[in-house]
């Protein structure tokens, strides 16, 4: 449980950064970004979500049927 919250919050933290860095305005003086900020933002945010589900279930909570 405590590795399963560590990744989240690193996770979600990423998504944050990432969702940060990716919606700054372009600068062309400073050349093309090398870095594809909003699909790594894309990714951190399934990985939280995933990670938010792994939760739940080690929590005990259970789908609807």
């Amino acid at each position: 449980m405590t590795l399963t919250l560590a990744l989240l919050a690193l996770a979600i933290g990423l998504m944050i950064f990432a969702g940060w860095r990716g919606g700054r305005p372009l600068d062309l003086t400073k050349g093309p970004r090398m870095m594809p900020w909003r699909f790594i933002m894309l990714l951190s945010g399934a990985l939280a979500a995933l990670l938010l589900i792994h939760v739940g279930t080690l929590l005990g909570v259970i789908r609807p049927q």
